[in-house]
């Protein structure tokens, strides 16, 4: 993946890691440190609210619908991959500048 392990292509868009930090006092997405996005919700980890509010954070900084962004791995944990459908390489050039804001 690039920016680390951050995020990769795939055939109909690209997936992306990210570390999600619930409850958080205010909602960024950018980049990290560590190989994966950054992503601060408010909302709390209780039935599915922080995932809910991931992915809709996740569809307005690349600028595709939320019927565009799929939770692919890490229903319960911390660190999470995504799916986000669309053009490829309109997509990456997305990732990279939102990899280089630290969220």
């Amino acid at each position: 993946m690039r920016g680390g392990a951050a995020w990769s292509a795939d055939e109909a868009g690209i997936r992306i890691a990210v570390r999600v930090t619930p409850r958080s006092s205010r909602e960024a997405f950018g980049g990290s440190d560590a190989g994966h996005f950054a992503a601060r919700l408010t909302a709390p980890p209780v039935e599915g609210a922080a995932n809910a509010a991931l992915i809709q954070l996740v569809a307005r900084s690349f600028g595709v619908p939320k019927r565009a962004v799929t939770l692919i791995a890490g229903d319960t944990a911390r660190l999470k991959r995504l799916r986000v459908e669309g053009d490829v390489a309109a997509l990456e050039q997305t990732a990279a500048s939102l990899y280089a804001t630290k969220a």
